[in-house]
């Protein structure tokens, strides 16, 4: 097990810099790297193989089992250990876990496969909403996902906490211009809609889709509206006009694998 090298005092030089990754997406631009909280997200960034920065553990999370499971698989990282005070004015989160760490990350070398499913954010801002449609994705086998102009950071702590470790299972793809990349796309395009549209239960979604979906308050942007070839109306109940961009998401994208599962 690594050694845990002691830092007290709020004026080190460690705890300023994820200060910083914490507070600025401007530092975690910069720098290319996340600060992940949580055992669970730890684990999944080693399973999947990720290039770590270190590891800052809690005084009062020290002994813990699942704390010396990770510190085991980390011989190779930089750790420490931090009283639980100033420990919490490093968390990105409201309520720390007593574990966290950082993770190099990199948008990928290729850009996204033109013949698989991509799951399209265009100006959602709110973290929660991206990580959990993030989540989804990696559940239901999407493993391309971009991120266009004015969606909250893909690499923020309240997307990577909703996200549950999908980060380190789809492609994240950063997009300043979602029509133009739309425009290469070989599947079918589709956006949800109230008017004109098609049922979501009469759709042959067994092919492949690029979902795309809009901000939580405006929807989609006109240029990337027109990007979609076709319109889905999800059915929801009488007196019922819209549903929680997340929540849409999911319906569409299970829908899609369930069709897909019952044709295997």
């Amino acid at each position: 097990m690594p050694t845990l090298n002691s830092i007290t005092s709020r004026e080190n030089p460690v705890v300023k810099r994820l200060r910083r990754l914490a507070e600025s997406s401007r530092a975690r631009r910069d720098e290319q790297l996340a600060l992940i909280d949580g055992a669970h997200l730890i684990a999944a960034a080693q399973d999947a193989e990720w290039q770590f920065g270190e590891i800052v553990v809690a005084e009062s999370a020290r002994h813990a089992d699942e704390t010396v499971r990770l510190l085991l698989r980390a011989s190779s990282v930089q750790c420490y250990v931090l009283p639980d005070a100033l420990f919490r004015q490093i968390s990105p989160v409201e309520t720390p876990s007593g574990l966290l760490a950082t993770v190099r990350w990199s948008e990928p070398d290729t850009p996204p496969v033109a013949e698989a499913d991509w799951l399209v954010l265009d100006g959602v801002q709110d973290a929660g909403n991206v990580g959990t449609m993030m989540r989804t994705a990696a559940a239901t086998g999407v493993r391309e996902v971009i991120l266009g102009p004015g969606c909250a950071q893909a690499w923020g702590p309240k997307v990577l906490r909703a996200a549950m470790g999908a980060h380190f299972v789809v492609r994240v793809h950063l997009s300043g211009d979602l029509p133009s990349l739309l425009a290469g796309y070989s599947g079918c395009i589709a956006a949800t809609r109230l008017d004109g549209a098609e049922s979501l239960f009469e759709t042959d979604l067994r092919g492949p889709v690029a979902w795309i979906f809009g901000a939580e308050g405006q929807g989609l942007s006109s240029a990337v509206a027109a990007a979609a070839k076709r319109g889905i109306l999800i059915p929801m109940a009488p007196g019922i006009e819209s549903l929680n961009v997340a929540a849409a998401a999911a319906v569409c994208l299970f829908e899609q694998r369930r069709q897909r599962l019952a044709t295997q």
